[in-house]
């Protein structure tokens, strides 16, 4: 607890440099309209990801409700080479669901669920990265079905389940002699692979973005999200500073701001209220 104020503010950082005290303010949009569709606020010590079920909740289902009626047997897809794109998720003819995120947002729980949603992830992914530029992970091939992790010279290791989850593959001696153990590690007990419980989501996720036209239709779709942050932060007491105390506060606050940001946008888009109920977008 850092605050005795504001018991549920916590310590944040946007980078190792950048910290803050307080709260996240997530947003979700409709990049086509630049509409916000969805906000949340969580403490600032929250990974961003924990956020983006909540956030898509009227777009994709439930994956832990059974009961959810928009659910089909499309969505409970066990084959291992599925690749997250399925065509028409809905069966009604309509484009797949496809959902853009900064790295922030990709995490392997979040791909899991968007891959049985059959969404399209157009979620970035962060690299896996070592230490003094030694072989990172994806330099192993990893095989899952044979339980075994192949080094960059040709080793194996058998892969063994960590009471955290996941599993972790252990060269241990046959380090000792590889030419290329400078490259690999400096550990004395030899290199080691952790494999997360969401490994091959993160891999396929990775795999699909090296892509060019992936790479291409994403960064012409972050821009349009940025822009709605920017809108949000424009003013000192817009999305920057929280005017209230407490989460529930900041929550309903962030929400009103968001409201405003989207009422202006509706004029730039022309909408006007024409018979009864119905409101109409201007033609373009």
């Amino acid at each position: 607890m850092i605050s005795t104020v504001d018991p549920q503010a916590r310590h944040g950082h946007k980078t190792s440099s950048h910290r803050f005290d307080g709260y996240k303010g997530h947003i979700a949009i409709d990049p086509d309209v630049e509409v916000i569709t969805a906000t949340a606020v969580t403490a600032g010590n929250t990974g961003d990801a924990a956020s983006a079920v909540g956030l898509l909740a009227a777009d994709i289902p439930d994956p832990g409700n059974t009961d959810d009626p928009s659910r089909t047997d499309d969505l409970d897809n066990d084959d291992p080479d599925n690749d997250g794109d399925q065509g028409d998720a809905s069966g009604d003819g309509e484009a797949p669901l496809a959902v853009y995120g900064d790295a922030a947002y990709g995490a392997g729980s979040l791909l899991a669920d968007l891959e049985a949603a059959g969404a399209q992830i157009m979620t970035k992914v962060q690299p896996p990265v070592t230490p003094a530029g030694r072989f990172a992970k994806d330099r192993f091939v990893i095989d899952t079905e044979a339980g075994t992790v192949t080094c960059p010279a040709g080793m194996v290791a058998t892969m063994r389940p960590v009471k955290a989850g996941g599993q972790i593959a252990a060269f241990g001696a046959a380090c000792a002699g590889c030419p290329l153990a400078s490259a690999c590690t400096n550990a004395k007990d030899g290199r080691r692979i952790r494999i997360g419980i969401y490994e091959a989501e993160l891999v396929r996720a990775r795999t699909t973005q090296a892509d060019p036209a992936w790479r291409a239709e994403y960064r012409a779709t972050r821009p349009k999200v940025e822009r709605k942050i920017g809108h949000l932060m424009r003013r000192r007491h817009g999305g920057r500073r929280a005017r209230v105390r407490g989460q529930t506060k900041v929550a309903a606050d962030f929400s009103l701001l968001a409201a405003a940001v989207n009422l202006a946008r509706f004029g730039i888009l022309g909408l006007t209220r024409v018979s009864g109920p119905r409101w109409v977008l201007a033609p373009i």
